[in-house]
Parts: C-alpha cells; sequence; structure tokens
C-alpha cells in the first residue's frame, strides 16, 4: 500500500471513528438525562409530549438533518480523503469530514455556525425542570441516534460501492 493510498485510508479511518465518538459521547450524556426522567412518575400529558418531542426529533433532526443532509455530505468528505490523501486532512479528518476546512462557502459557514445555534439551544433546555428536559433530551438522543446510523450507512455504502453518495462540496 502506498503511502497516500495509507494517508487516506487513516484518514477516513479516523474521520469516521471521530465523528461517530463525538455524537455517541452526546448521546450518552443525554440519554443519562433522558433515562432519569423516564424513570420519574410521568402523567399523560409527559407521555403525550414525549411522543410529539420523539416522533418530532426523529423526522426533523434524524431525517431531515442527518439522513437528507449531514451523512450524506459527511461520508461524501470521508470517502474524498482517500482519493485525495494529505497529511492535514488525515490528522483533522473529523473536522474535515464535518465540513470545518477545504469546503464551499456555505458548508463551513454551516459548520462553524450550526454549532452555536445548538449550543444556545442546550443552554436553554437545561433551564428546564425534570422530567421535561429529560423529555427533550430522549428527542435529541433519538435524532443524534438517527444520524450516527445513517452516517456510517453511508459511509459503508460510498466504501463499498466506490464512489460517494453526494457531493462532498470541496472548493
Amino acid at each position: 500500500m502506498s503511502s497516500g493510498k495509507l494517508t487516506g485510508t487513516l484518514g477516513s479511518l479516523w474521520g469516521t471513528i471521530g465523528i461517530t465518538a463525538f455524537l455517541g459521547a452526546a448521546v450518552y450524556r443525554l440519554g443519562l438525562r433522558a433515562l432519569e426522567a423516564l424513570h420519574m412518575e410521568l402523567g399523560a400529558i409527559h407521555w403525550l409530549v414525549l411522543a410529539v418531542v420523539v416522533v418530532g426529533m426523529a423526522f426533523a433532526e434524524g431525517y431531515r438533518g442527518f439522513q437528507k443532509r449531514f451523512s450524506p455530505r459527511t461520508a461524501a468528505r470521508i470517502h474524498y480523503m482517500t482519493t485525495h490523501p494529505n497529511r492535514l486532512r488525515t490528522l483533522l479528518a473529523p473536522l474535515f469530514g464535518m465540513g470545518y476546512f477545504h469546503a464551499t462557502r456555505r458548508t463551513k459557514i454551516v459548520a462553524w455556525v450550526f454549532p452555536f445555534g445548538i449550543a444556545a439551544l442546550v443552554l436553554l433546555v437545561r433551564l428546564l425542570p425534570q422530567p421535561w428536559r429529560g423529555i427533550v433530551d430522549c428527542g435529541v438522543v433519538v435524532g443524534l441516534t438517527w444520524g450516527i446510523i445513517s452516517l456510517l450507512i453511508f459511509v459503508a455504502r460510498a466504501f463499498a460501492i466506490g464512489r460517494p453518495p453526494a457531493s462532498p462540496e470541496v472548493p
């Protein structure tokens, strides 16, 4: 295996593992809070809101956010590393995969601005008392889990068929 191919393969592997670990850590942290809420005595209104939040987040975050946008683009960027290897992309593969650098202007803007919006929402949700905070966290856990699964499927499919599922959105 040539050094360029090895660099690209390592970058792709590191990018996939790094992004999955980042999302998985959030699932774990929020999942604990969600379980805490589910172990409380919940009334009918809590269960109704829980169902609405979980279905809403599965659709908005899981399906529309991850499956339709983030996962195909990220899988394409991870696949791009195998055919266009370099040391910087390999070293910072998770950040490259998420579009923080060597990306189109739009992709970089989304990559840099979106986390601030998420952080603001996290701060607002933290103000909610239990079980409401845990109910929201249940929905987020479902959306993030959907995202992890869809990302892994798109990455596996890209390497199995030898081409990315979307544009890697590189300049």
